[in-house]
């Protein structure tokens, strides 16, 4: 199979533009109207500059989704099919065991890489100009620097030569991956009942709010995309955080006068400042209940 061919004339192209593009714009524009109307958590900036410059951000990262990740990762999970490299290719499962499998490996795999990113200095450089931003919303979703995209590829790549998923796999993963940060990182106030609901198996916008917390321990938890099984299993999982409590952003990154294109382009060649307010002191917070209820 001449795989850089099959890429580009048929499959990336028919998945990813024809189907996942649309799916991501409508899931956008559903998910900022939800938002609008019901708020999860108060705004603290003006919302049309925030969107005016996470979407500047988000520019350089979808070009560098576009024309470098995905192409990488459909790539190697078609080289790894034409070189019966991988987990997959070397045991004959059903499709849609494949399916359910390789979906769940993904996932784990993108668990690990956004550890990785708080754990490593170098990589959270890059990844804190998405913490940064003093409000959270589905505009945040998108605000990812550029090299912390080209970085993923890297990790990512790996664990596709690792599992060795058919290439569809991996398309349609990205969407769906692409479709659950957006909601995550939406401010939509869902119905308690039904959010809570929901929170035993994926990530949710209540859940995600304390993981976008400026207390660092609330900051080092949350780390699952779309099951949050593996937060779970490795007990970083912490749901007890009442939403109007939470302070969102980085303490040591609280000027709004900061936030602007060019420094938030810079600010990985940028020593990170140490996690502590502009005072000198360090955010923390007393825990009421048990660390595993979903707080309204």
């Amino acid at each position: 199979m001449e795989t850089v061919e099959f890429v580009k004339e048929y499959f990336y192209f028919e998945i990813l533009d024809k189907y996942g593009g649309p799916v991501l714009a409508v899931s956008a524009v559903l998910l900022f109207l939800a938002e609008s109307y019901r708020r999860l958590r108060k705004l603290k900036s003006s919302r049309w500059k925030r969107i005016k410059r996470n979407l500047s951000i988000a520019f350089t990262a979808v070009m560098a989704l576009r024309l470098s990740l995905i192409p990488a990762l459909v790539y190697l999970a078609l080289f790894a099919e034409d070189n019966n490299f991988g987990v997959f290719q070397w045991v004959q499962l059903p499709s849609w065991l494949v399916f359910v499998l390789g979906f769940v490996l993904l996932d784990y795999g993108n668990y690990l890489w956004h550890l990785l990113n708080h754990k490593i200095n170098f990589l959270w450089r890059f990844h804190n100009v998405h913490h940064i931003d003093l409000d959270l919303d589905v505009t945040t979703a998108l605000r990812f620097h550029f090299g912390e995209i080209l970085l993923s590829i890297f990790f990512r790549g790996f664990m596709i030569l690792l599992i060795g998923p058919p290439y569809w796999l991996v398309l349609t993963y990205e969407v769906i991956f692409e479709t659950a940060t957006l909601f995550h990182h939406s401010n939509w106030r869902i119905p308690y009942k039904i959010e809570k609901l929901i929170s035993r198996i994926i990530v949710t916008p209540r859940m995600h709010g304390v993981h976008h917390s400026i207390v660092h321990r609330e900051t080092n938890s949350n780390y699952s995309i779309i099951f949050n099984i593996w937060d779970r299993i490795h007990q970083s999982l912490r749901l007890n955080i009442p939403q109007d409590e939470i302070n969102i952003g980085v303490p040591s990154y609280r000027d709004p006068g900061e936030q602007n294109i060019k420094n938030l382009l810079l600010m990985p060649f940028k020593k990170p400042r140490p996690w502590l307010l502009p005072d000198g002191k360090v955010p923390d917070r007393q825990y009421k209940g048990a660390k595993g209820n979903l707080e309204p």
